[in-house]
């Protein structure tokens, strides 16, 4: 069992828990993951690893509440406990030797960005953020990506705060007008990153991607979490929990992947649904 030392809530469906894992602690590095069942009825959810304190063995977590888990997870108080928490797994995601970055962020996707953000400003990399949201409301961890970014731009769908427009905007301009970049490294919805990718492709930046399909083992034997992948012209098969879930975002299948996603869409509103009906009238 691990014990949830805090809970912040960051908007109306995100939330960040501190999660006393000493072993987790001590080992995760920025872009890895873990996977947490809630109860011992509950389903295995990957989460990505948003920072640890080896000090205190705590492990942050942010995440949104999508389906049944994450909306069983967010009922969770401090001093409560959570059933498994399992990791790190993953590849971590390769900092060493970048001297200027564009770190690219959407939604909730931030929250997966930040601490690749604050690692790469810790060895000295300058770091440019941009971050985007649908409206001022659901905006999340603006301070911190002001704490390790050179530049931090902030967008807005709607316009209700930074500019208005998408993510690609402002990093298009910065192309064009003839920056450049060791890497962009974009997280968040997989069309956001399909199109970030698209936009930097001219200009020949490398662009690291990270993958998040559906995923239940976290050891590559499920199969659920495969992406397709076109290397020097042939289609590749990889494991987003083993081989990831960092990719180069030139290589990846967004199309099918935006495809699998959206398979069990409909079983999980009708998880969601029924676990929201189950706890309102307990």
């Amino acid at each position: 069992m691990y014990r949830i030392l805090k809970k912040r809530i960051l908007n109306p469906t995100v939330t960040l828990m501190d999660v006393e894992a000493p072993q987790v602690a001590r080992k995760a590095l920025p872009g890895q993951f873990i996977i947490l069942r809630v109860d011992e009825e509950g389903e295995r959810i990957p989460l990505t690893v948003a920072g640890t304190n080896a000090e205190t063995g705590a492990v942050t977590i942010i995440f949104q509440t999508v389906g049944a888990t994450t909306y069983l997870l967010s009922l969770k108080n401090e001093g409560e406990y959570i059933q498994d928490f399992a990791g790190p797994l993953g590849e971590p995601t390769k900092l060493d030797g970048l001297k200027k970055v564009c770190i690219v962020g959407g939604g909730v996707g931030c929250a997966i960005a930040w601490p690749i953000a604050k690692a790469l400003k810790e060895k000295g990399c300058e770091v440019v953020s941009i971050t985007g949201f649908r409206s001022k409301d659901i905006v999340i961890l603006e301070d911190e990506f002001k704490a390790c970014s050179d530049r931090l731009i902030m967008m807005t769908d709607d316009g209700s705060y930074g500019r208005q427009g998408n993510v690609t905007v402002p990093l298009k301009e910065m192309l064009e007008n003839g920056e450049t970049f060791d890497e962009i490294i974009t997280i968040g919805p997989v069309i956001m990153m399909k199109f970030v990718t698209l936009t930097a492709k001219p200009f020949g930046v490398p662009v690291t991607v990270s993958m998040n399909p559906i995923m239940i083992d976290g050891t590559g034997m499920c199969g659920g979490c495969r992406l397709t992948l076109n290397v020097d012209g042939k289609r590749v098969t990889k494991f987003a929990c083993v081989d990831g879930p960092d990719f180069n975002g030139y290589e990846v299948d967004f199309d099918e992947a935006m495809s699998r996603g959206r398979m069990y869409a409909e079983f999980e509103k009708h998880a969601y649904e029924s676990a929201c009906r189950l706890f309102t009238n307990a």
